[in-house]
């Protein structure tokens, strides 16, 4: 198997665990589905798309790199520490603003569509 292949995998692999593990991810993995089903349903623009996607794409891997800070702060110090604290505070806290900002983005675009589909 290649290098690059094995990357590849090891990605997968690391994708995998999310959505198998971890209920934050798998969180926002529903919201970016019912997002992109009102894309469909409302008849999005192209720009729109993009907007939406690079908001999904930024969330969702913001809370993989927070999964992972998490877990490298839980094996290096497994007993509380208020270092630790603040480092997975700030982590979070980066996946809800990056949210917050995506459901900014979401709700420009959408309930204008919403209202005029009423």
């Amino acid at each position: 198997m290649s290098r690059l292949t094995k990357s590849f995998s090891y990605a997968g692999q690391g994708l995998w665990h999310c959505i198998k593990k971890e209920k934050n991810f798998q969180l926002h993995c529903i919201a970016a589905v019912i997002t992109v089903l009102a894309g469909f349903i409302l008849k999005i623009t192209a720009v729109e798309w993009m907007i939406i996607i690079i908001c999904i794409t930024m969330v969702i891997a913001l809370e993989m790199i927070n999964t992972a800070i998490e877990h490298c702060c839980n094996i290096l110090q497994p007993d509380f520490h208020p270092m630790v604290k603040i480092i997975k505070d700030v982590s979070a806290a980066a996946v809800l603003i990056t949210a917050a900002m995506a459901a900014v983005c979401g709700a420009i675009i959408f309930i204008p569509k919403i209202i005029m589909y009423l």
